[in-house]
């Protein structure tokens, strides 16, 4: 591999891993409410629940079979949808601090 290559190479990684870091500051900061550069399990379902919050059209705390994605699925109240965002929050920490960080909160699902 030449020089000029492999400097371009370089390069690309370093400003890849650049973004990255961005990237996932950027998502921690959304959910990170008190500023304190983690998330809290409280801070996590707090801003998860807003996507069911937006999908209760009618308000009334439970997702019905209309309001969820494709129209299909049983129905689920607020509270179950927090406990699976608990049970998620969980498998998300993988060094059972009680919070994660932006690499834990950006990782994929396990």
């Amino acid at each position: 591999m030449n020089a000029r290559l492999a400097t371009a190479l370089a390069l690309l990684l370093a400003a890849s891993a650049t973004l990255a870091q961005d990237t996932r500051s950027a998502y921690l900061q959304m959910f990170d409410s008190d500023g304190d550069g983690r998330v809290s399990e409280a801070e996590y379902v707090a801003y998860m629940s807003r996507g069911f919050q937006a999908m209760d059209r009618n308000g009334d705390g439970i997702l019905e079979t209309d309001e969820l994605p494709g129209g299909r699925g049983r129905p689920i109240t607020l509270r179950e949808y927090q406990d699976n965002l608990r049970r998620q929050f969980h498998k998300l920490d993988r060094h059972h601090r009680g919070y994660l960080d932006a690499q834990e909160l950006t990782a994929p699902p396990r």
